[in-house]
């Protein structure tokens, strides 16, 4: 599997089918995979967190979610195929779900989203076998009888709608714990499914400016948003360090 660094953390080239094919691969070998769905504001993160950037780096597939990802990727030279976001990925997931009875487990979002979440997967996909959801309001003291719910559920995925990073750091500090061949984060997306928030609409999708669309919804967002324009920033002046360190080099070897 090809992958590129970004800042210094990587990202997978892989398309919507190739995650699939993975997806269905990782269910067949039957032991743990953590599978990332990385945007900018993440990648912006890890730039001051060691930690996050080595627990993206140490996932077994980090997607590229997000139209500032496919940006960077192009302008560093090494173009991706497309965005393969949280929300998608899950919901192409839980079409294979559907024919390949996958067990699937919804935790996360407000108390009540994950079973109205479940409820309307199950509308659009009648034979999906969702064994079990858990709200993310959870207290640390509540944390094992939740575990022991999921374990006794024995769900083949796990979707994980805790928000990022706080997701990620919550997936590998219980994989351990979680009896399921794949656990993904998968941000707001149970609030997307339910019905409770209305996703861009599909022009805006294309053009990849959801992220004004959830802007104009959620103003208070715009304080976060500020990562962008400093992520691309960041990506600018590390390909032309980049590049001067290769002018150097080349200098360097001329007689």
């Amino acid at each position: 599997m090809a992958s590129l660094k970004i800042l210094g953390v990587r990202v997978d080239k892989v398309d919507m089918l190739e995650a699939l094919c993975l997806v269905d691969s990782y269910i067949q070998e039957g032991s743990f995979h953590h599978v990332i769905t990385l945007n900018a504001e993440i990648i912006y993160q890890a730039q001051s967190n060691e930690e996050l950037k080595d627990l993206i780096n140490g996932a077994d597939l980090v997607t590229p979610d997000g139209s500032g990802i496919v940006w960077a990727a192009g302008y560093l030279g090494e173009p991706v195929a497309e965005r393969v976001t949280g929300i998608d990925l899950m919901l192409e997931i839980c079409k294979q779900a559907h024919h390949n009875g996958w067990r699937i487990f919804l935790l996360g979002g407000a108390p009540g989203v994950a079973e109205e979440a479940a409820q309307a997967l199950k509308k659009d996909q009648p034979n999906i076998n969702i064994v079990g959801t858990h709200h993310g309001y959870f207290q640390q003291r509540e944390e094992e009888a939740m575990l022991a719910q999921i374990r006794k559920a024995e769900p083949d995925l796990i979707f994980v709608a805790l928000g990022a990073p706080r997701q990620e750091f919550w997936i590998r500090a219980h994989r351990e714990q979680l009896p399921v061949k794949i656990a993904i984060g998968v941000g707001g997306s149970f609030d997307v499914v339910s019905g409770r928030v209305k996703r861009a609409p599909l022009w805006m999708q294309k053009m990849k400016l959801e992220w004004l669309a959830r802007l104009l919804k959620e103003p208070w967002r715009f304080k976060r948003m500020l990562s962008l324009p400093k992520f691309v920033l960041m990506v600018i002046k590390s390909k032309s360090e980049l590049e001067a360190k290769k002018k150097l080099e080349k200098k360097k070897k001329l007689p």
